[in-house]
Parts: C-alpha cells; structure tokens; sequence
C-alpha cells in the first residue's frame, strides 16, 4: 500500500502531463507553463515527496529519487492516467529519469530540464561545479548540521539558490510564486526533508543509478538547459544524454537554472509542440 500524501493541482484536458518540480521550489513553479499546456492536455503539477504541502517521513532512506518515483507512479494511476508525459525540473528531472528506467512502459515521453545523470555529477565532479553546486555536498551533511545553520535565516540560503546556477534575480519570479517558496521553506520539517533528499543521493540513488550505467532508454526524450547556467559551462549537455536517451532531441534555452520561470511561454511552446510530435 502507498502511503504518501501526495499534493497536486490538475487542470486541463487531453492527454496526461505530469510535471515535476526542483529544490528549492514546489509545483508553483508550473504555474504559467500549466496553464499553457492545459488548453491541450489534462495538466498534474505534484509537490515531491519532503517538498510542498507533500508528505514529509523520517529517515533518509525515504528519499530516494525511487521511492519519489513510486509516488508519483502512484498519484498518476489514481487519477486514472497509467501512460503520461513526464517533465522534470532538477530534483524534478532526477525523479522522472529514475521513473523512466523503473518503469519505462508509463511513460509517453521524458523531458529533464537542467541536469546531468546524478551519478556522473557525483562521481566525475569538477572544481566548477563543486563550486557551483556547492549545496549538494553541504545539504548533504549529517543532520543536524546543515538544518541548525538554515534555520537562522532560510529565506537569506534559498534565495540564494535561487540567485545561483546561472543568471537570475529575485525579480525575475514571480512574487506570487516566491510567497509559496518562502511559506514552504519556514516549515523546519521542509529543511529537513529537502536536506534527506541530498543525503539520498550519495547514500542511496548513486548505487541504484550505478546498476543502470550502461542502460539506453528508448522513451521519445527532450533534454533542456539554461545557456547562461552552470550545467552548460560544465558539460556537453547533448553528449552527456546521447548514450542513456538513444531517442533524444536537446535544446538550450535563454537563460539560467530557472528558465522555465524566467520563460515560461517559450519553455510552454516547446514541451507542447514536443508532445504533439509524439501524440
């Protein structure tokens, strides 16, 4: 039986979409691309497991990007919709790649926006983006550690995620969404799960994605990244995926980590024509 409570919001009509959302945020951040891609497809934006109004369980092992997989495996067949669309956004991104190689025959088609494969950034990782992405390795530490030094002021840490990654200002999301963020991320039990979902990765997903190394997948795939943001200094994006999607089509977007909320009718635009090339 599953457990979880799942948060999300569904509007729409058409073939299922399910989109995911990254860290530091929630599903707010669809919020202009959903209502876009809602006058096509019946629209699922989900809070991840620890993020959002979602359930947030003790103890790392609950945090794997798996066991977010099976959640949301499991919201989507309890609104009916066994085969979907599936985007990700970072967190989101790493979700839905893991979702994809459980359980490929659910999924219509993959876009991953702004990563690299977890176990190639943790296992080949470089100064730049030890620099960049300093977080996964602070977030990472032993609890209490990293929850004591947020919580004296979150709203000063995650901004500045936010800021980082590529070009951004706080200007640049939408008030609306920032309220939902900042909200979020005063609950103590949100650090703690945010930071769990690190703490997975190196002691949890980097094993499983290991068995998977020299798995292609053949579910129709997009891959975009923000041109200004750290994963394209880093990385050949294009190169990085060709021998794990072997049905890729890629593109750079203008600006950072955060393009989709930075561009949201472009990033729209994309995903609904990709989806129809597939329908």
């Amino acid at each position: 039986m599953h457990e979880m409570d799942i948060f999300c919001r569904v509007g729409g009509q058409g073939d299922p979409v399910l989109l995911l959302h990254g860290f530091p945020q929630t599903h707010v951040m669809w919020a202009e691309i959903a209502g876009f891609l809602a006058q096509s497809f019946t629209v699922v934006c989900a809070d991840l497991r620890g993020y959002g109004a979602s359930s947030k369980p003790l103890g790392v092992k609950n945090y794997s990007f798996r066991k977010m997989g099976k959640d949301q495996i499991a919201l989507m067949q309890s609104l009916g919709f066994d085969t979907f669309h599936l985007v990700g956004h970072d967190r989101g991104g790493r979700v839905a790649h893991r979702m994809a190689l459980d359980v490929p025959a659910n999924i219509k088609s993959l876009t991953l926006m702004d990563i690299v494969p977890t176990h190639l950034l943790l296992d080949q990782i470089n100064k730049e983006v030890a620099r960049a992405y300093y977080h996964w390795l602070f977030l990472a530490q032993p609890y209490p550690f990293p929850e004591t030094l947020i919580s004296s002021d979150p709203d000063y840490f995650y901004e500045s995620c936010l800021l980082g990654w590529g070009s951004a200002n706080l200007s640049d999301f939408p008030i609306e969404h920032l309220t939902e963020y900042r909200k979020s991320w005063q609950n103590a039990e949100t650090v703690r799960a945010m930071c769990d979902d690190y703490r997975a990765a190196i002691d949890f997903d980097f094993k499983f994605d290991e068995l998977d190394l020299n798995r292609s997948l053949d579910v129709p795939s997009l891959i975009m990244w923000g041109q200004d943001g750290a994963m394209d200094r880093a990385y050949n994006m294009s190169a990085v995926w060709k021998g794990r999607l072997a049905n890729l089509q890629a593109m750079a977007m203008p600006g950072g980590h955060f393009f989709p909320e930075l561009s949201p009718q472009k990033t729209a635009e994309v995903l609904n024509s990709f989806f129809e090339s597939i329908s």
